[in-house]
């Protein structure tokens, strides 16, 4: 018989076997449906060319909206609120929390709210434990393996393989270490160098700034010496119009409105200006 043939007999039979049982477990089923005097109830299942409903595209969009952009446009829609709309809102929301402050107040007085802090407090009080107990845990597994690194290094058995492959590894650790070491040397040297040119610099504007000082000194002596001359020659030269005297305190802004005066009308004052010139003539002397 041919290979065709062999699927076509065995179809065939598959087929009247199917035919005279019906689908495998449905007999089982009717039979104890039936002991039982009972029908099973059937299970609704989703229709295969059914689809489902999607949501729409705005309330897709709307769930996708992310969190600051309904903040702003809450924010936008609150600016649009009349003054009334918005105290009204405000005005419940005082009464809210007025309401929520009066509830506090009288649950923070019932036993559950004493449980609840307690509760609170031992379980503070062991984290705070358990941190103190993990934090010595750690520090002892730390000593046990530098203790166990130092013994497997001096455990190491000399002149064989181990031993040869770590004294390798150490020196060549040495040697970066050495390489390391120098390119220190070298930046501290360099920055010695600009340490020492600004201590040098230093030292030169110290030196700028007392020449200043000393500057400025003689500069403000003779300055005095000058105010005390101007006062003492123009004593006796009251101004025009109001007749103010020089002193000492006020010769600075008396030689401001005399030479004002001047300026403003030279051929008014021309005595003035003769009686100036004697004194400044004297001064020169």
């Amino acid at each position: 018989m041919s290979y065709r043939s062999l699927l076509v007999t065995g179809g065939s039979r598959v087929r009247l076997w199917r035919s005279r049982l019906g689908p495998p477990g449905a007999n089982t089923d009717n039979s104890s449906s039936q002991r039982n005097g009972e029908e099973k109830p059937r299970r609704s299942s989703w229709t295969k060319g059914r689809k489902r409903k999607k949501p729409g595209a705005a309330e897709s969009r709307e769930a996708r909206r992310p969190f600051p952009e309904i903040t702003r446009m809450l924010g936008n829609e609150w600016t649009k609120l009349p003054p009334e709309e918005k105290q009204r809102y405000l005005d419940e929301a005082e009464r809210d929390k007025e309401r929520y402050m009066q509830e506090l107040e009288k649950y923070q007085k019932t036993e559950a709210y004493k449980h609840f802090t307690r509760k609170l407090q031992d379980k503070k009080k062991g984290k705070q434990h358990r941190d103190v107990a993990r934090q010595v845990t750690h520090d002892s597994l730390h000593e046990k393996d530098a203790e166990g690194k130092e013994r497997s290094v001096f455990d190491i058995p000399i002149f064989t393989e181990e031993f040869l492959n770590h004294s390798k590894a150490r020196e060549a650790e040495m040697r970066q270490l050495r390489k390391t070491n120098m390119e220190y040397e070298e930046r501290n040297a360099a920055l010695q160098k600009h340490v020492e040119s600004m201590r040098g610099a230093v030292e030169r504007l110290e030196g700028d700034v007392l020449q200043e000082r000393s500057r400025n000194g003689l500069l403000q002596q003779h300055l005095d010496t000058l105010r005390h001359a101007l006062t003492a020659s123009f004593t006796g030269l009251a101004l025009p119009g109001s007749g103010e005297l020089p002193t000492l305190d006020t010769i600075d802004s008396y030689m401001k409105k005399l030479h004002a005066i001047i300026l403003a009308n030279p051929q008014e004052h021309e005595a003035l200006i003769n009686t100036i010139r004697e004194v400044v003539s004297h001064l020169d002397r």
